[in-house]
């Protein structure tokens, strides 16, 4: 499969291989197994695997590469390129963190990102430091690539778009072909507010407004229970105003008596 690019798209892949180069000379030789007289490419390209979506901030999500050799030579020095977009146009080169594994070491290694004119974010798997050649692909075989992708924590809510393909360079010109694009692979990020849910909301509790003890005019006495809980600084002042209640009424009752 064959699809033109333009031309920041293959430099800034060209870029991620081969970071020391110089972006207006650089060029990407294509795979070792490819026959000068051959219009068709020779390796297909399919991502499977991965989840729906990935949480800023959150862990590593896992998702395969597979590469076919469609022809009888073996294919060396392969190097696929990745090339995430997302619908806001916000993603920036920093923050996805995508690592591929390889056969002859056990840690990953980390795939560098660029920014295009177009706000697609293309990174190869390639590490210069650590000797990495690229991938070989035996005759009629299928190689797997391990990836694993997370977000930093300020990455932005939105749809990503995931492709992977290998550019080839045309003689004389500035622009590549992806060849042996693979399909789409299709992912959401979410923000950690997105994704936990809002505190429930408490009704307030009335405040405890304490005993209630009679004032002037009221005949009504304090509860037993409510004595009990004002200790003895409050129980005296119970005391007191019931008495003072009990004496205006005694003054009343006499006044009355006088009177008649």
């Amino acid at each position: 499969m064959r699809l033109c690019t333009p031309a920041s798209l293959f430099l800034a892949a060209v870029a991620a291989v081969f970071p020391t180069a110089t972006p207006a000379h650089a060029e990407a030789p294509p795979p070792a197994c490819t026959a000068a007289d051959e219009s068709d490419f020779p390796l297909t390209i399919r991502i499977h695997g991965g989840p729906d979506s990935y949480r800023a901030g959150g862990g590593f999500g896992t998702w395969y590469l597979e590469l076919t050799n469609t022809t009888e030579r073996s294919c060396g020095g392969i190097h696929p390129v990745v090339v995430l977009f997302d619908d806001k146009r916000a993603l920036r080169a920093s923050q996805p963190v995508l690592e591929f594994y390889t056969a002859d070491r056990e840690l990953p290694h980390t795939v560098r990102f660029e920014t295009t004119d177009e706000d697609e974010l293309v990174g190869a798997l390639a590490d210069d430091d650590a000797g990495f050649e690229g991938f070989t692909v035996e005759a009629g075989r299928t190689l797997t690539v391990k990836l694993r992708l997370a977000l930093t924590s300020d990455a932005v809510a939105s749809e990503v778009v995931t492709t992977a393909a290998i550019v080839q360079r045309h003689e004389d010109e500035d622009d590549g072909d992806w060849v042996g694009q693979s399909d789409e692979y299709r992912f959401r990020i979410e923000t950690r507010a997105e994704t936990e849910p809002e505190p429930e909301a408490h009704d307030a509790e009335p405040d405890d407004a304490g005993p209630t003890y009679p004032t002037p005019g009221d005949s009504r006495l304090p509860l037993a229970h409510e004595l009990s809980g004002t200790g003895l600084g409050g129980l005296g002042a119970a005391l007191a105003a019931t008495a003072l209640l009990l004496a205006a009424g005694s003054a009343v009752v006499l006044l009355g008596r006088r009177r008649r």
